[in-house]
């Protein structure tokens, strides 16, 4: 009988994300399956969640929503700031990522315009007030071991910190 899926397991998925609109925004089959701990927060918390109790073999499709995601957006988190913030970077370019030192420590912004000496950041993450839909093939289901646990990742190949 195969393991039910639950934290402190090894679970390996393939997995199609797309928008409200069917466009595709994220897949692994092209580079082969996503494999995370359980119970470890790896995943977005609805998708975990659907997850939970489901073994090898099984197949489903599920939306998410946003707060079962990545979180609302945050008109707060976007930001205008002067471009000499910048000042040691050749060429700025919107959809570059930086980190930034913000109230909750450090954060990834995204700038997402420039113009007149001004940068536009938003520290939203980029798929944030999105329903996510998900379709997912669970390829397999293991234990974790004493070191997965302990890391709270999956090692994989060799791994070594």
């Amino acid at each position: 009988m195969s393991i039910l899926i639950g934290n402190n397991c090894v679970v390996s998925i393939y997995y199609t994300l797309t928008d409200d609109a069917g466009r595709m925004l994220d897949s692994s089959k092209f580079s082969g399956p996503l494999n995370y701990l359980h119970g470890a927060n790896n995943l977005v918390p609805g998708l975990e969640h659907e997850l939970t109790g489901k073994r090898t073999g099984d197949n489903f499709k599920v939306s998410i929503d946003p707060e079962n995601a990545y979180g609302e957006y945050k008109e707060e988190l976007v930001k205008v700031v002067p471009i000499a913030m910048f000042e040691d970077l050749d060429k700025l370019e919107t959809g570059m990522q930086f980190e930034s030192n913000g109230s909750d420590g450090e954060e990834i912004v995204i700038v997402t315009h420039i113009e007149d000496g001004e940068v536009t950041v938003d520290g939203n993450h980029p798929l944030a007030g999105k329903t996510l839909h998900f379709e997912v093939s669970i390829e397999s289901v293991r234990d974790a071991t004493a070191e997965e646990l302990e890391h709270r990742h999956v090692h994989e190949h060799g791994h070594h910190h």
